[in-house]
Formats: structure tokens, sequence, C-alpha cells
């Protein structure tokens, strides 16, 4: 096999590895931008390489954009004394295309889970504390995916939270097992709408 040859075959390996893609569709997608080699492949590998630079967690909530603390904790529209909590980036953009939530938000980074040994301390519930505390919250929202990790959590943090704050939950719409990234705008915001507390 030629260099040129396991270069693809190395690229067509990496790309395999993204959610969504197994090997077929990665040769796929591999062979469309070396097709499309000027217009599409140099563009994105520029653009790539420009994100991989840029980007960076928001030392606040733990989104990701291009500043350390991201456009929404910057805003000071948003300070309204809400704060989303969700299990992933994926899940605050989730929410923020449905454009019903109009607080702040926190990223946990994952959920706790006995199995996998990940505990509070592995995931940002330290910080969050620290956030209500500091930043005048009235209101802690658990937009946790209807799984049985997310629903541990969720009872964890608002036993942590109890008597402190006001803590909610995504009501109907978000079904047992569901991810949010996965639902579309109109559950999400009736989910938000009738979130009830915990």
């Amino acid at each position: 096999m030629s260099d040129a040859t396991q270069s693809i075959e190395t690229l067509i390996a990496m790309m395999a590895k993204l959610p969504g893609l197994g090997p077929r569709s990665a040769r796929r997608a591999v062979l469309h931008l070396i097709k499309k080699r000027s217009t599409q492949l140099a563009p994105l590998a520029r653009m790539m390489d420009e994100v991989a630079r840029s980007a960076r967690e928001c030392a606040t909530c733990g989104n990701i954009g291009t500043s350390d603390i991201c456009d929404i904790c910057a805003s000071p529209k948003r300070a309204n004394g809400e704060i989303c909590v969700v299990e992933d980036v994926s899940d605050l953009w989730a929410m923020e295309r449905a454009q019903v939530f109009k607080g702040r938000y926190h990223v946990l980074g994952g959920t706790l889970s006995a199995l996998d040994a990940v505990g509070p301390d592995e995931l940002r519930i330290p910080r969050l504390i620290e956030r209500v505390d500091a930043e005048g919250i009235t209101e802690v929202i658990l937009a946790l995916n209807a799984t049985v990790d997310g629903q541990t959590t969720a009872h964890y943090i608002a036993d942590r939270l109890d008597g402190r704050v006001s803590v909610t939950s995504l009501a109907q719409g978000v079904p047992i097992g569901g991810e949010l990234d996965y639902l579309d705008d109109g559950t999400i915001t009736a989910a938000l709408r009738a979130r009830k507390r915990l």
C-alpha cells in the first residue's frame, strides 16, 4: 500500500470513529471529499485546524466557544436567576435551538454512574453548587436525559440544593430513555414549559 493510499485509509479510520459514522459511511464521506477537494476538503481542513486552535470550554458553564467565557454567560440579559443544568454541550445546543430558555446553563460533563466510577467530583456538580451560591440563583432547572443515570444525577443534585433554591425538572414530552439532542424543538419547548418541582 502506498503512502498516499495509507493516508486515505487512515483518514477513513479516523472518520469512522465519529458518532453516527461507521466504516462504510466514513469511506463514502472521504471519497466525496476527495472528489470535491478544492470546494469542500480544503476548506473543511482549514476550518478544522482553526477550530482545533481556537475552541475552548467556558470557564463558567462548560459550553464550547472561542473565548474563556461563552456568549451566554457573558450576556447580562441571560442573568435572570435561572440555570438550566444539562449533561453535555450537545444538550445545551439542543435547548438553544428551541429558543425557549432565556437564562444561563451549566454543563455537567456526564452523569453519575457507579458502574463507571463517575462520582460528583468527576462532574461539574461542585461548581454548580458554587454558582448557585455566588450568582443569586433562584431556580435550577434539571434538563437531564430521561435515563437511569440521568435521573440518579437529578435526584442527587436536588438533594444537594434542597432548601437553597427552587429545583425543577423537565416534564412532559421527554420519553424515558430519550436524549435531548435527538428531540425536536417543539418537544423541548413543551417539556421546559411544563417543568415540575423535584
